[in-house]
């Protein structure tokens, strides 16, 4: 006998609070294997495709797991290094950026930093924070034990857990697939299905969009000769998940440094600017239409506003988990509404529904 809908409804709202009790009790526990599961759900494709080519899900396993072995050394001894070096010495480097652009405002206008003004206090303190509490922070993370060791369990727990789920992600799949309510298997293998399709077009598509305009953010800025041009290159890439955020804010930033590093020299700055056109060019007219589509179905507004509550509610396992729970909740508010819509509440009675329909006639 089939269980009554508010029944229901109170066993899934029961294991929904599970859930998040268990998120905000055990978020540090579970980091490692969070980051393992999108890490594994994220190579999933390419695994799938070596086996369509001939290979068995071990070797495909394994040469995944090579390949991105050597791609995380290549990382590790060129680029991470330079990038730590960068990032430090642009938190050192910012009191005197900041005093570069008084002399600057002060030559210019000279009213607005007058010596005892509001603006000059405020700059003077903005440098000096950024100096101090950057470079405390990085001290913090590089000497503490606790740190340290929670750094080392995630570089020796994700790729372990990552390579597991790789490797048995199609039977764990199966296996979920079985325990499923026989009575509403179809309609929650049908919003699985649209999940997955909006999860691959955001996570997978968006991610290869950020690595790619990350990457040619860095090296073209590095090209031009711009002094920090890494880190805004990655910070540019980090954020390019959200629509014209990362090219303004990385544009802005490099902008910015172009002039106190260039100023006279107008062609390097016109150049640094180019390479954030260009780059947006790129990203609107084909990489994001190529590798994302136009039916992700998740709205940068609600994206930041899941990624805010979870964020605050859970910390750093809640920004992770906040992309797929809005997607999911995405979905499954679009399937409600067509059900809503379909429904005697929406349409009334059947005359009334029949009036309704001979009135749009």
């Amino acid at each position: 006998m089939t269980l009554p809908v508010r029944d229901q409804l109170k066993y899934w709202g029961i294991a929904a609070l599970i859930f998040a009790v268990v998120l905000w009790f055990l978020g540090d526990v579970l980091l490692p294997f969070v980051v393992g599961a999108a890490i594994a759900y994220f190579l999933d494709p390419i695994a799938d495709r070596l086996e369509r080519a001939g290979a068995s899900r071990t070797l495909a396993t394994a040469i995944i797991t090579v390949c991105t072995i050597l791609i995380f050394i290549v990382a590790a001894l060129l680029v991470i290094p330079t990038l730590v070096q960068q990032t430090s010495q642009l938190v050192q480097t910012a009191p005197d950026l900041f005093q570069n652009l008084q002399n600057f405002l002060a030559q210019r206008f000279p009213e607005v930093l007058a010596e005892d003004g509001v603006f000059r206090q405020t700059m003077t303190s903005l440098g000096q924070t950024i100096r101090d509490r950057g470079g405390e922070l990085i001290q913090t993370a590089l000497t503490s034990a606790r740190s340290l060791i929670s750094v080392l369990l995630l570089f020796v727990i994700v790729p372990v857990v990552a390579v597991y789920l790789l490797l048995d992600w199609d039977r764990m799949v199966a296996r979920v697939d079985e325990l499923l309510p026989r009575e509403h298997a179809p309609t929650i293998r049908s919003l699985a299905r649209e999940i997955d399709d909006t999860l691959s077009s955001f996570i997978r598509g968006m991610g290869t969009v950020c690595v790619i305009l990350g990457t040619y953010y860095a090296l073209a800025l590095m090209a031009v000769g711009l002094q920090f041009g890494l880190v805004v290159g990655v910070i540019a890439g980090l954020l390019t998940f959200i629509p014209y955020v990362g090219a303004i804010v990385g544009g802005v930033l490099a902008i910015g440094l172009a002039l106190f590093q260039f100023w006279g020299e107008w062609i390097w700055i016109v150049a640094v600017a180019v390479i954030f056109q260009a780059g947006q060019l790129i990203e609107g007219n084909v990489l994001t239409p190529k590798l994302v589509g136009d039916s992700v179905g998740l709205h940068p507004v609600w994206l930041l506003l899941s990624m805010s509550v979870f964020g605050t509610l859970f910390g750093f396992v809640g920004l992770l988990v906040a992309v797929p729970v809005a997607a999911a909740l995405g979905v499954i508010a679009r399937f409600l509404v067509a059900q809503y819509k379909g429904s005697r509440l929406y349409l009334g009675s059947t005359d009334t529904a029949r009036e309704g329909g001979d009135d749009a006639a």
